[in-house]
């Protein structure tokens, strides 16, 4: 299995949810470790002419859940993934287009996770996400726990 194949599962699965769809959302890049996000500005405009939280904190618990779903996947696992709790933090308005990354949390890894959904066939994790103002800066910090409960 490559990267590619399973963005492009990736893709179809963000795809085939009708409010992510309208969304516009792209997958912008994967390293295996960073899974980017990308929508157009013009979808998720406020009334102040800046990108919508909503829309922001709806990008940040996609990515976030995306990359624990592509870990799952890669270890050869299928497994239910669910946001179990976040918190967000509005640090500036985004006046361009949505870019989002999610990454695991720095207290957290790969292998013990994947270790205890086999072990266990349930498992959390704690990941960040980021809202990227077009300098660079940060817009918005997302932090969240992720279950993965294994399919029976």
């Amino acid at each position: 299995m490559t990267h590619e194949d399973a963005l492009e599962r990736l893709h179809h699965h963000y795809q085939s949810m009708p409010p992510v769809a309208a969304m516009q959302v792209e997958i912008a890049g994967y390293d295996g470790h960073r899974l980017q996000l990308r929508a157009p500005l013009a979808l998720h405009v406020n009334d102040k002419g800046c990108a919508f939280g909503g829309s922001l904190a709806s990008m940040m618990t996609l990515a976030s859940w995306g990359l624990v779903s592509l870990h799952v996947e890669a270890a050869g696992l299928q497994a239910e993934v669910f946001v179990a709790d976040s918190q967000i933090r509005y640090l500036a308005p985004l006046f361009g287009d949505l870019e989002v990354h999610a990454e695991l949390a720095p207290d957290a890894g790969w292998p013990g996770f994947i270790a205890t959904l086999r072990e266990r066939g349930r498992a959390r994790t704690s990941l960040v996400a980021r809202a990227l103002l077009p300098d660079g800066g940060i817009a918005t910090e997302f932090t969240a726990r992720y279950v993965a409960i294994a399919k029976a």
